[in-house]
């Protein structure tokens, strides 16, 4: 049984709460928060008992009986909180953004490695239940030769985000990198896990919203030798509403991915359907619904951590392997800035 220490009980926390509670080899006995009212609430709701209730990590790591550190705060705390885990002795499950500039990300690397703990990042997109199924696909070469992929990701949410209004990460008005450094680490993440490493990047990025001090539309091309593929993102797009929007401002992503080979087109609609299209113009239906179920993704990421653990496997998500994410979200802003392509 390995025994968890959480860190951060806000918005996202419940995703990770939830998936410990599921996974019969993992239970969590530390539960720290500064802001003790919210960590006493959501202790109260996950029935934690309060005597695992900390205000501060070096406090949790010197009173709890814990194996594993899961970082659950903002990218700014995970240096030191990294720092403090691994001379502890800690497991480390870090949250995304993993960090503020690779070299940081390679700085958290390094100072796990020295203290002979292991560390992954908690990337949870490429775990959810349509990428893993289009996964498999691409395993048996069911398009053939792939030639062009168009990756498409839509919500109007940034240009609600009115100061009035209540949202669920407040934060996000005031962050200067917005859309591709938040969601860019997901989507460049399950970029890489379907698709491997692209040879060239070209990014145009653009702030719609008011509301916000970054930006939160952009495309990404990126080249491969023989195929090359558009990421078309947006959270300022009407494009694919469907109806009245409500008065609270939550997030609705919708995403789609068609992938075009020489023998078929795989295509992934926003409504969760996944087709194959041969040259015949023929489609059928391989899955009629697929969701982007973030409760579930957690559950098959965090198992694989346990499991990884327990079998001394690799981590999809090493800190290592994130590094390389991390790079092309930070080429991306370079080359929108300054309309570079990047090569590699």
């Amino acid at each position: 049984m390995w025994k968890i220490g959480v860190i951060g009980t806000g918005y996202w926390s419940e995703k990770h709460i939830k998936a410990w509670q599921f996974i019969s080899d993992a239970e969590i006995k530390g539960f720290c928060d500064r802001n003790k009212g919210l960590l006493f609430e959501k202790a109260d709701q996950f029935h934690v008992p309060t005597e695992y209730c900390y205000t501060s990590l070096e406090e949790m790591l010197s009173e709890a009986d814990i194996d594993v550190v899961d970082i659950i705060t903002p990218p700014e705390t995970h240096l030191e909180l990294v720092r403090l885990a691994a001379a502890a002795g800690k497991h480390i499950m870090c949250q995304k953004p993993f960090a503020r500039s690779v070299e940081e990300a390679e700085q958290i690397v390094s100072i796990a490695e020295a203290a002979g703990v292991r560390l992954m990042v908690t990337e949870n997109w490429r775990w959810l239940e349509p990428f893993q199924i289009i996964k498999k696909l691409l395993a048996e070469n069911i398009v053939g030769n792939m030639n062009v992929i168009r990756y498409t990701h839509t919500d109007f949410y940034s240009p609600r985000f009115a100061p009035e209004k209540e949202l669920p990460q407040p934060f996000f008005r005031d962050m200067p990198k917005l859309l591709f450094y938040e969601m860019g680490v997901h989507w460049l993440d399950t970029w890489r896990f379907l698709f491997g490493e692209p040879r060239r990047l070209y990014a145009e990025t653009k702030r719609v919203s008011p509301y916000t001090q970054g930006e939160d539309t952009g495309i990404i091309m990126l080249g491969y030798e023989h195929y090359f593929g558009l990421m078309d993102m947006s959270w300022a797009t009407r494009r694919e509403l469907d109806g009245q929007l409500s008065e609270q401002v939550l997030p609705d992503h919708k995403e789609q991915l068609v992938i075009e080979g020489d023998e078929a087109t795989l295509k992934l609609y926003n409504t969760g359907k996944l087709c194959l299209i041969n040259n015949q113009g023929v489609e059928k239906v391989l899955v009629e619904k697929t969701e982007l179920n973030y409760e579930e993704s957690h559950k098959k990421l965090q198992a694989h951590f346990i499991d990884c653990l327990n079998t001394g496997k690799e981590f999809q998500t090493s800190g290592h392997d994130n590094i390389k994410t991390l790079q092309l979200v930070f080429d991306t802003y370079d080359s929108a800035e300054n309309h570079k392509v990047h090569v590699y």
